[in-house]
């Protein structure tokens, strides 16, 4: 496809300032397909891969519609979590940064709903919202629907597979019928269709073709690490392969300046580059760093959101980084978009060298990484944190393969009479003396981090978030019309996979307050917790309704999680109560 900037669109002046602020020229083929479509006014399904620029497909056409002088809402934009619904909210403020009047708000469960009806009150144009909160606040009429002429379902298949359904159906119907209807999925189930086939007109169907994003010279690997052992496991692998060069990326400037201090702290050169510096400094970073007087470059994201975008010169951060001799990349965060993933791994492996990326995941953050190595059809390899031992004999052979290359040298006369001097002297052996030199050398800087070893999980193993639950995406029935989860997904071991089919080994049993009486429906259940808590859909187990009361079943290591996040949650308008069962 012709390549298409953005200044092609037609686009509002003020949009067009904000685009080439965020470092954008060329419109991802998803944008320029879609945009135009939109501003026809014509209703939409867009089929693309997260990660391809969908925010911005939707938030420019959206951001054209908004009349600035009228204070009520004019356009709703649903997501599946809470997570998604800040960062599109986030994007589409940073795309109106130039259109005064503009107000963007995210709703979601998890925040005092008392504030965000206080923000609506105060008038909101766009409301982005997971369908729970935003069905809490159209039932309290703190969310006013008459003016809304543009709807948009983002990720509508994941909002399906989290049991969404009926919440998205209630919500579309709600909407003035004279509205444009816009989908994005990544996949096309039945029931995104039937959705689009009764909630839409004459659709027109864009479709984008994965690109396949690879970077062949870079072995590529991911180590899971607990966020405060972030630092000692780089540490330890920068000591382990003596880059001679390395990068990197962190997803905020804070954890920029965070890191490099924690690295200067430890003695390696280190320096940071974002949005904050001066051209000057920028400069003088990047000279430093091709210089070689820099050995390791923090900066901050590709193509980030915000504060996460850095410029060097023209260009973005890891654009910018033109350094051919650049060993390991390092990804101390990951990144939220493929594409993204891609560009920084490729500062190194260039010029027909191999290259190695490493990357540090957090705890959901593997099922990124799962996402990314889908996507562009690489391998991401498991590794063990490298333990002291393996550390510290490597930095130990080193110096020693130093220390050889001064006795080779010769000239040790004056510092051999030091050293006999002091033996005489001293009661211990010219051995324990080396040894003593050997230690001080090395430093004292690692932490012990035995609690973060953990078994090695291949990305593939990772069962698919939000995993298709029966046809519909809600799972199936049993005879008592009782809910079963799916057994369609793969688990990550076989405990979860018992604890799912048994309902004891690896689950607990939660007890919850509402049941088929109040007109609570597992599909409902399904969706606060997994949009209040980020647990996959397909993790939750069996959901046994009765007339007063729920049983559901929930990994046992995430049950205290559930039951706080479902502390301020409402069901269907109802305060929500959810303790440990007991079934005797």
């Amino acid at each position: 496809m012709e390549t298409v900037r953005f200044d092609e669109l037609n686009l509002d002046e003020r949009i067009l300032r904000a685009v080439t602020d965020m470092g954008f020229e060329a419109a991802s083929p998803i944008q320029a397909q879609s945009i135009p479509v939109q501003a026809e006014g014509l209703d939409m399904i867009g089929q693309a891969q997260t990660g391809t620029g969908k925010t911005a497909a939707f938030g420019i056409p959206l951001l054209e519609k908004m009349d600035p002088e009228s204070r009520k809402t004019q356009a709703m934009v649903l997501c599946p979590t809470r997570e998604l619904a800040i960062q599109v909210a986030e994007e589409i403020r940073r795309l109106a940064k130039y259109m005064s009047g503009i107000k963007v708000l995210p709703v979601y469960g998890g925040q005092e709903i008392v504030k965000q009806i206080r923000s609506l009150k105060g008038g909101v144009q766009i409301i982005v919202g997971t369908p729970g909160r935003v069905m809490d606040h159209m039932r309290r009429k703190t969310i006013r629907t008459d003016e809304i002429r543009t709807v948009v379902l983002d990720e509508a298949d994941e909002m399906l597979n989290m049991g969404f359904l009926e919440d998205m159906e209630t919500i579309l119907s709600a909407l003035p019928e004279e509205r444009q209807t816009v989908m994005f999925s990544a996949t096309m189930p039945h029931a995104i269709a039937d959705i689009a086939k009764k909630f839409q007109k004459d659709p027109v169907m864009v479709r984008v073709v994965k690109k396949e994003l690879t970077v062949p010279k870079v072995t590529q690997y991911y180590y899971e690490v607990k966020p405060r052992n972030k630092v000692e496991v780089m540490c330890r692998l920068l000591d382990l392969y003596s880059p001679k060069l390395s990068v990197a990326f962190c997803n905020t400037k804070k954890q920029v300046d965070e890191l490099v201090q924690a690295l200067q702290g430890r003695g390696y050169f280190a320096e940071g580059l974002h949005g904050d510096l001066k051209q000057e400094q920028r400069d003088r970073v990047m000279d430093s760093f091709r210089n070689g007087a820099t050995e390791i470059l923090v900066a901050t994201d590709v193509a980030g959101r915000g504060e996460l975008r850095v410029f060097v010169s023209t260009d973005v951060a890891a654009r910018g980084i033109d350094v051919d001799d650049v060993d390991i990349v390092f990804n101390c965060d990951v990144p939220d978009e493929n594409q993204d993933y891609v560009h920084r791994i490729g500062r190194t492996g260039r010029a027909g060298r191999e290259g190695r990326a490493f990357s540090l995941a957090v705890g959901s953050e593997v099922y990124k990484l799962r996402d990314i190595q889908r996507f562009c059809k690489t391998k991401i390899v498991p590794q063990s944190i490298p333990s002291l031992n393996d550390v510290t004999a490597i930095k130990a052979e080193k110096i020693l393969d130093e220390v050889q290359e001064i006795m080779n040298d010769g000239e040790l006369e004056r510092m051999t009479a030091i050293i006999e001097k002091r033996l005489l002297a001293e009661d211990y052996s010219s051995l324990e003396l080396a040894a003593a030199f050997l230690k001080m050398s090395m430093g004292d800087d690692y932490e012990d981090i035995a609690e973060d070893v953990r078994p090695l999980r291949d990305l593939e193993d990772l069962g698919r978030r939000g995993g298709s639950r029966g046809r519909d995406g809600r799972g199936q029935r049993d005879g008592r019309g009782n809910y079963r989860g799916g057994r369609g997904g793969r688990f990550d071991d076989l405990d979860e996979y018992e604890g799912r089919r048994s309902g004891r080994s690896g689950m607990a049993s939660l007890f919850i307050n509402l049941g088929k009486n109040q007109n609570v429906k597992p599909g409902d259940i399904l969706g606060a917790i997994a949009g209040e808590t980020g647990i996959p859909g397909r993790m939750v187990g069996s959901i046994d309704m009765y007339d007063k009361y729920t049983f559901v079943e929930v990994p046992k290591n995430q049950a205290e999680m559930v039951m706080e996040a479902m502390k301020q949650v409402k069901i269907r308008g109802k305060n929500v109560r959810v303790e440990i069962a007991n079934r005797k």
